[in-house]
């Protein structure tokens, strides 16, 4: 019997995105260049439940999602499933949907250096890395440096945990929490944020103060 074609790889990159910014972008840019994937996987959360503040209304989010990463290569999904489902949203769980979806293919879990080291406090973290490959995104610091994360450092570390490294080339010290304290206050926002998301912020009147 002949081999079979490559497994197929999916790319999942899920976050609150409120708002998305271009240092999301740029992650996700970095992802379809270097890993290989077949499609990515753009996933806003739906109930967080490590969330302790009120994220802004899903159908804004997932609006402003699309806006983002809607001009990247066709290989983007913007991926809806978490914000239509009930209860708390679980990485675990869509990890699992997209099993059952793409039976065979191997899915690529797309993290900051500072969410993989946090892995530890996530719902099921030792059966998601026994699901999926998660890829690290190193980024440059301000001083040149660079983030790096150990994965040997995570207690409890499953045997065969597999993580790849995602490098981003420039300073990225773009944070959602920031962008909502500067429009809050009246600051432009437009070299943070993309174009049509910017525009959406200010015509929804999303992130003013009362």
């Amino acid at each position: 019997m002949s081999p079979s074609g490559p497994a197929l790889r999916i790319g999942v990159f899920g976050g609150a995105f409120d708002p998305p910014h271009n240092a999301h972008v740029a992650l996700a840019e970095a992802a379809l260049a270097q890993l290989d994937l077949t499609e990515l996987h753009v996933i806003p959360t739906g109930q967080a439940w490590h969330k302790s503040r009120t994220l802004t209304p899903k159908e804004d989010r997932l609006a402003m999602a699309r806006l983002a990463f809607g001009e990247l290569t066709g290989k983007v999904v913007i991926d809806s499933r978490e914000v239509l489902r009930d209860g708390p949203t679980y990485t675990l769980d869509t990890l699992h949907e997209l099993q059952q979806e793409q039976p065979g293919a191997q899915l690529v879990l797309v993290m900051g250096a500072d969410q993989a080291s946090a892995l530890p406090t996530w719902h099921g973290w030792q059966d998601i890395l026994g699901i999926a490959i998660v890829s690290v995104a190193y980024r440059a610091l301000s001083t040149g440096d660079v983030t790096r994360f150990d994965p040997k450092q995570l207690p409890g570390l499953p045997a065969g945990a597999r993580f790849e490294a995602l490098e981003l080339p420039a300073a990225m010290d773009t944070s959602a929490t920031d962008i909502r304290r500067r429009v809050a206050s009246g600051v432009d926002i437009s070299s943070l944020v993309p174009p049509t998301v910017a525009r959406y912020i200010d015509q929804h009147h999303l992130y003013r103060s009362a």
